[in-house]
């Protein structure tokens, strides 16, 4: 045996009356030790993880619950703990209920009796350790393990090179009347790398330990012993019978069983107090110290808990997003609430207007100029919204958004789905104003429409048409009276060519006009609706789509947390 080997830890060997090794003193704290880190032994998978759920964390501060991030933030700082410390060593606990054995299961596996048995409950009142090699103090200060209780099995006792890297923690009753009790069980099964769970043929089937830790604790099967103790107290094959109703337990607990070489949970039965199957256990435990694994296989099952709890504020239900068809739905409602339509025919109306000022008869113009004067002078009102209708516009605009919202937040988880309708309801402040503000300047055209090229002769026909009708006039009136020779056809046929032409070149512009003040009024239109679908996409869409970006990336972190595309 080296000597580093046989040299006390900071603890005392059990029972003191064992004869220390060749060169040391009773009680001595051991040779201070480097610790080997883990480190880069966060390979593969598990560093990946770690990575993604520490981005998942920062991407995810602003819009979850402190609460909802706790489980994910302990795991990330345990992890960062857990690395900084030893990787030579696993720490293993050795938990149960009162009367189970822990505490004789202990004893035999140090070789000496370290940890207090009898009938007094409860017999173990904080943790002991015992370490089968040095350099595991800084283990044992994260878990709390007082100096006094920290020990080491007899030097050159048997299973010394078997266990060399185990830590062995016994813990108090986890069904301890003591409440302090149950909470440094609580806590040390938080932080070790492994546990062994015994239970006796009395309280295997115990609920206490079921609900509280094993169906719970299901996905750490991997880093997770079952041993049955006393099977000294059972008869015949009742020991057999109990470990197999014990494995059906912990099948319905959702744990899995580590048999025909599948990773799992190792089950079997022994007898601390008979020594009978304590050697299989022992070799079980060297192999499984020995493969340096069970820190990341335990961290690698604490990422799974941490990703299970957090499936429901990051897996949504079904596809999500804005579509094409809700895109342009809320563009058509806020076309309506701006007045898109009415806008286009007011200005196909205007080109119209234009275009009878220009091409109809002079009488009927003069017509219709006295006509809306007698109008103004009789008090008549301009056009202006009526305050209802400014409110049915506002209306409008606050259902489309409440819709697009609607739309964008179907299926998210509820975090998600509140932060996509805060997006939309924050944007939309102000859009109301902002497209009353386009129907002024984009809706009404400024200056008078534009005129085609047909207008001139248009405008000369119907000049000559009222030439002929003045000439027409003057040529009867001047035959009236004597001026000229009488011929009252001639005159009077080009009276009527002027009454009946000018009437005929009106409707004739009216009719020419239609398709290009129809054009006018649907361009006017166009532009009316490009603008407030601009104004709502850069107020409303872009917030929400910058917010389903976001729990698209988040979601693409969970997947490479938990694994699962």
């Amino acid at each position: 045996m080296h000597e580093a080997e046989d040299r006390w830890d900071d603890g005392l060997i059990a029972r003191r009356a064992a004869v220390p090794a060749q060169g040391d003193e009773p009680g001595a704290p051991a040779p201070a030790e480097q610790h080997v880190p883990i480190g880069g032994a966060y390979g593969g998978s598990l560093r990946g993880r770690l990575d993604a759920l520490r981005e998942l964390v920062g991407l995810s501060r602003t819009r979850l619950e402190a609460e909802s991030l706790a489980e994910a933030g302990r795991v990330l700082d345990e992890a960062a703990a857990r690395q900084r410390l030893s990787s030579r060593h696993t720490v293993v606990a050795v938990a149960g209920a009162s009367g189970s054995g822990k505490s004789a299961l202990f004893n035999a596996l140090a070789g000496v009796p370290i940890s207090e048995t009898g009938l007094r409950r409860p017999t173990t009142s904080a943790p002991i350790s015992c370490s089968w090699s040095e350099g595991a103090a800084g283990l044992l200060d994260r878990l709390a393990v007082p100096g006094r209780l920290r020990r080491r099995p007899l030097a050159g006792g048997e299973g010394d090179e078997t266990l060399h890297g185990l830590v062995l923690i016994d813990l108090p009753d986890h069904d301890s009347a003591v409440t302090s009790h149950r909470d440094q069980v609580d806590r040390v099964l938080a932080l070790v790398d492994a546990v062994i769970w015994v239970v006796d043929p009395e309280k295997y089937a115990d609920a206490a330990l079921h609900e509280r830790y094993l169906r719970p604790l299901a996905g750490h099967a991997e880093v997770t012993f079952v041993v049955l103790n006393q099977i000294d107290r059972l008869p015949g094959d009742a020991a057999d019978q109990v470990l197999d109703d014990l494995r059906r337990l912990l099948d319905d607990d959702g744990m899995a069983l580590g048999e025909h070489g599948e990773p799992g949970a190792t089950v079997l039965s022994l007898s601390a107090l008979t020594g009978e199957g304590v050697p299989e256990l022992r070799e079980l435990l060297g192999q499984f110290v020995r493969g340096r694994r069970a820190a990341e296989r335990r961290l690698s099952a604490d990422v799974d808990a941490a990703a299970a709890r957090l499936r429901q504020v990051y897996v949504a239900d079904g596809r999500t997003g804005l579509g094409e068809g809700a895109r342009e739905d809320f563009a058509a409602r806020l076309a309506v609430a701006v007045g898109a339509s009415a806008a286009g025919e007011a200005a196909e109306r205007e080109w119209r207007r234009n275009a009878g000022r220009a091409c109809g008869t002079p009488w009927l113009r003069l017509w219709r100029w006295y006509e809306a004067t007698r109008a103004g002078a009789g008090g008549g009102r301009a056009d202006q919204p009526e305050p209802e209708e400014e409110l049915t516009a506002r209306q409008r605009v606050e259902q489309a958004v409440r819709i697009v919202a609607d739309e964008g937040s179907r299926g998210l988880p509820v975090p998600w789905a509140q932060a996509v309708r805060e997006a939309a309801v924050r944007g939309s402040q102000g859009l109301p104003e902002a497209l009353d503000e386009l129907a002024v300047t984009v809706g009404v055209p400024g200056g008078k429409p534009p005129r085609p090229a047909w207008w001139p002769a248009a405008v000369l026909a119907q000049a000559t048409m009222t030439l002929l009708q003045v000439y027409g006039g003057l040529w009867l009136v001047g035959q009236i009276i004597g001026v000229l020779q009488p011929a009252l056809l001639p005159p009077v046929l080009v009276m009527l060519a002027g009454i009946v032409g000018g009437p005929l070149v009106e409707w004739g512009c009216a009719a020419a006009a239609r398709g290009p003040a129809r054009r006018y009024g649907q361009e006017a239109e166009r532009r009316l609706r490009e603008a407030a679908a601009g104004c709502g996409r850069a107020m409303v869409l872009d917030p929400v789509a910058t917010e389903l970006m976001r729990y698209r990336e988040v979601r693409e972190q969970y997947a490479a947390v938990s694994g699962v595309r």
